[in-house]
């Protein structure tokens, strides 16, 4: 075991310092386009300023025989846009296949200045973010990077899901978990074909009618995500990182598509994955705070002043605890509105009335 006090040293000579907190940027919506897909490149410049995140995908949806046409263009696409306040990131492929090294030597090497975050599928332990890490360092002093690359890693085997402490707190370049439910679904071996969201067969039944055994009884679909998302949120609040919802595989069903995006918000995943456009304007609008909320929050920490003791609000009892919570969402609310300034007028327009 390294010592404390060594966590914070490059695990190369030359390398950059490792970051002592990860940064809060907006990243609402990772948006995921295929670089090696000519007609997807095409449109990088014109989506990038609409996205938080900006994801070039290596791994799953390549075909085996596009994986070096992707790679090469994510490369020619870095080179060729300014990004301005949206971040470029890439999922490369998983560390047991045979692309996997080449990826983080040419992206490193080519474009290592300007990717933010690289996101490892299928980590199993704090074992796969140690090689990361240090193969990551050793590639940034070789290209003289000035600044870490930082890791992300998706959750989607049972042993990740067992491990998820651990590899939160495997290196100061992680920046954060996603749900993967697709393959985690086929590593629990659980009976659904589906991409995220919840499934009919997973519910609760109501009980029988005393006086009818025969009516018809009230169901109540479940959530198959439940348990993991609050682990992976748990995982990573207690170590300084970001938690994410995965990919929501049902791109013509948008109810279904927000609804698992707010609970995913609600408890505490600061993002998700889109898939299509169709999926930006959802995810920028259930992970942006409601302009109602913020009001309320700001009204509540107006009224605490220091955040000691107990006020009544409108006939709610208002203490520290939830002081701390509306922090939470006015913070975030200043954060957002900085990048998007139809949110900053909606804030502020709700405060006034």
């Amino acid at each position: 075991m390294r010592s404390a006090k060594d966590f914070f040293r490059p695990l190369a000579v030359g390398a950059p310092a490792p970051v002592r907190e990860v940064p809060f940027r907006p990243s609402r919506m990772i948006h995921f386009f295929d670089p090696g897909n000519e007609k997807m490149a095409a449109k990088v410049p014109s989506i990038a300023p609409q996205v938080d995140v900006l994801l070039g995908n290596l791994e799953d949806a390549i075909q085996a025989d596009r994986k070096e046409a992707a790679r090469n263009g994510l490369v020619q696409i870095a080179k060729a846009t300014e990004f301005g306040d949206t971040q470029l990131w890439t999922r490369i492929n998983s560390l047991d296949s045979p692309w996997a090294l080449d990826d983080l030597l040419t992206l490193v090497t080519e474009i290592g200045d300007k990717l933010d975050v690289i996101m490892v599928p299928k980590v199993e332990g704090a074992e796969d973010i140690h090689y990361v890490d240090r193969l990551l360092a050793q590639l940034e002093a070789k290209a003289g990077i000035t600044r870490p690359i930082l890791v992300h890693a998706i959750l989607e085997t049972a042993t990740g899901v067992a491990n998820v402490e651990e590899i939160a707190g495997a290196s100061p370049r992680m920046q954060g978990i996603s749900l993967g439910p697709a393959d985690l679904a086929a590593s629990r071996r659980m009976k659904t074909t589906r991409v995220g969201g919840g499934h009919p067969g997973y519910l609760v039944r109501e009980d029988p009618n005393p006086s009818d055994a025969d009516a018809p009884r009230a169901t109540f679909q479940q959530d198959l995500w439940h348990y993991t998302i609050a682990r992976m949120v748990d995982a990573c609040a207690a170590h300084g990182i970001l938690p994410y919802y995965g990919p929501f595989g049902d791109i013509r069903d948008t109810l279904a598509c927000e609804d698992q995006f707010r609970n995913a918000f609600l408890l505490g995943c600061v993002g998700a994955w889109s898939l299509h456009p169709v999926q930006i304007a959802i995810a920028k609008k259930v992970f942006s705070p409601s302009p109602a909320d913020v009001a309320w929050a700001r009204k509540v920490i107006d009224a605490m002043g220091d955040g000691t003791g107990a006020v009544m609000i409108d006939g709610k009892m208002q203490d520290d605890a939830t002081y701390k919570q509306c922090l939470v969402v006015s913070e975030l609310a200043d954060t957002l509105a900085a990048r998007d300034p139809e949110l900053a007028e909606a804030y502020a327009a709700a405060e006034k009335e």
